[in-house]
């Protein structure tokens, strides 16, 4: 699928810190979080499909592009990251709650975003999400503190590569296409921020009392730990569903985005015909 979707960058006052979004559509809103060294543009195949029957609303976490961090100060964090995402949502949506899609990194921020702010959030729909139960899910060892130190060090290409081939699979960061390659290198200094960020595990009950729809999403060739993660929450969510997008890994909303965009309205669709029966 191509994409000459070039958004209008606006910017939305939260007050204590300006997000960059892009919106398009209208009707009930749909909100997109990107994951680590994204930012806004991830969602390029997403948002002029799903705009056809939302109001979409693509957002930069703080200190991502186009901002310019350093990776000084203390305000990155998953926390800070849930709220800004609350305060987005309370300024455009009104009274009205939000499908929240998020991807890895971003499904850890969409998950809790629902839990501690549900008034806010009307479905999830998790991508591969950072949502890990134990550590017996994740052996991939300290490759982001290797990573951050390669970046410190001048080496960002190396740091990158380290980065995305260990997420999405080896050899990932040189086959990667020139713009989505270009986003990463923009956002190399947000890994110094994740650096910094306490270990984060999913308590089991947090996960079986989500009264929120869930769509869970896998890539089908998607490398440890996320299909042990996924099959985790498949049988502690209360009210999910799953799908797995062929022939793509970790980024499959990129990789096979028909098949992603189709598994997402299928559910927002079923997600409206029970509001609207209930």
């Amino acid at each position: 699928m191509r994409s000459d979707f070039t958004p209008e960058i606006l910017h939305a006052d939260i007050g204590s810190h300006p997000l960059a979004y892009a919106t398009a559509g209208q009707g009930t809103p749909l909100l997109f979080i990107h994951g680590s060294l994204c930012d806004l543009r991830y969602w390029k195949y997403q948002m002029p499909p799903l705009a056809r029957c939302y109001q979409t609303y693509s957002v930069s976490l703080r200190h991502h592009w186009p901002e310019r961090w350093n990776g000084d100060g203390d305000d990155f964090s998953l926390e800070q990251h849930v709220d800004d995402m609350a305060a987005f949502l309370a300024r455009v949506g009104g009274d009205r709650a939000a499908h929240v899609v998020g991807h890895s990194r971003g499904g850890r921020v969409a998950f809790e975003l629902a839990r501690r702010h549900p008034a806010l959030v009307r479905s999830l729909v998790l991508a591969d999400p950072g949502l890990s139960i134990s550590d017996e899910e994740d052996r991939r060892g300290d490759f982001r503190m290797h990573a951050m130190e390669a970046i410190r060090a001048g080496d960002v290409e190396g740091g990158l590569a380290l980065f995305i081939d260990t997420v999405t699979g080896p050899d990932t960061w040189r086959r990667m296409v020139p713009w989505f390659k270009d986003m990463v290198v923009d956002n190399a200094n947000t890994l110094l921020g994740q650096g910094r960020e306490p270990g984060y595990r999913l308590k089991e009950s947090a996960a079986r009392t989500m009264d929120k729809p869930v769509l869970l999403i896998g890539g089908a060739l998607s490398p440890a730990p996320y299909p042990a993660i996924l099959d985790i929450l498949q049988n502690l969510l209360p009210n999910v569903r799953r799908v797995d997008i062929p022939g793509s890994s970790h980024g499959m909303n990129l990789g096979n985005p028909r098949a992603f965009n189709h598994a997402v309205l299928d559910f927002l669709a079923a997600c409206e015909h029970a509001t609207a029966c209930a």
